[in-house]
Formats: structure tokens, sequence, C-alpha cells
């Protein structure tokens, strides 16, 4: 976890305005920082609090401190498959009605999806718009 995350994860300032605010939190896993800075800004830019991280091993740790009302998680994150990411936080009991995005570049090979208990994916590269959409879609549909 970079020190930054560490920061605002324990910014009680933070987390009371985002409270009476009521932004839409999202969770962001990847390796790739262009991707993490793209996504990050966009969503900003949306008004949704993001908080990004490449730390696939204590995800769920850093979802407890955050509070995430959706996670948006790379197929290929460096250290440990997806996959094993996208169970943990579904079968997490905090966790697992929360929405799912699965990114990947890997749509044109024979990987199945449908079972890893995401609830959406997008294909890399994709669009902000498309993103965006996506996103609004899960997070509309939670209300």
């Amino acid at each position: 976890m970079y020190l930054w995350e560490k920061v605002l994860l324990n910014n009680p300032v933070l987390n009371y305005l985002t409270t009476i605010i009521m932004l839409n939190r999202i969770l962001v896993l990847d390796d790739n920082q262009d991707v993490l800075d793209i996504v990050e800004e966009t969503l900003s830019y949306e008004n949704f609090q993001v908080l990004v991280t490449s730390d696939s091993h204590n995800i769920i740790e850093i979802a407890k401190i955050f509070r995430p009302d959706l996670f948006i998680l790379d197929y290929k994150v460096s250290g440990r498959p997806s996959e094993d990411v996208c169970r943990q936080i579904k079968w997490h009991p905090q966790f697992g009605h929360l929405p799912v995005i699965l990114s990947s570049a890997y749509f044109h090979k024979d990987i199945d999806f449908q079972n890893m208990g995401c609830d959406d994916i997008i294909a890399k590269p994709f669009g902000l718009d498309e993103l965006v959409g996506k996103v609004n879609n899960l997070v509309t549909a939670r209300a």
C-alpha cells in the first residue's frame, strides 16, 4: 500500500465528508499505473470517490477501510489471479453483494468470465464513456 493510500484511508475528515456528501466509492485494482491514473481521473470527474491500488493481496483490508460501493478489477493483475480476488470479494460477508467489473485485454481467449463471479466485464482498451456507463448502471442498479 502506498503512503498516500494510508493517509487517505485513515483521514477521518475525508471519511466524514464523503459520508455527508454520499459519493459512491469505487475501488480499482490494476497493476498498470497509467490505467489507474486515467480511471481515477475519469471517475473522480464523474463525482465518484475513487481509490486505486495495485495491491491484490490486501484488497479485503483496503476495502474494509475504504468501504467501496463497487470494485473494478484487472484480469491480469500481477502476483495473484483475478478470479481469486473476485471470488474472495464475492464470498466475503461484507462485500459479496457489491458489484464487480472485470477489465481485461484477454476477452478473445477461451476464458470463462461468466463463472468468475463478476457482474460486468469491460474490454481493454475501453472508452471512458463505456467505463462511466457501466459504473453508473451498476451503481444505479444497487440503489
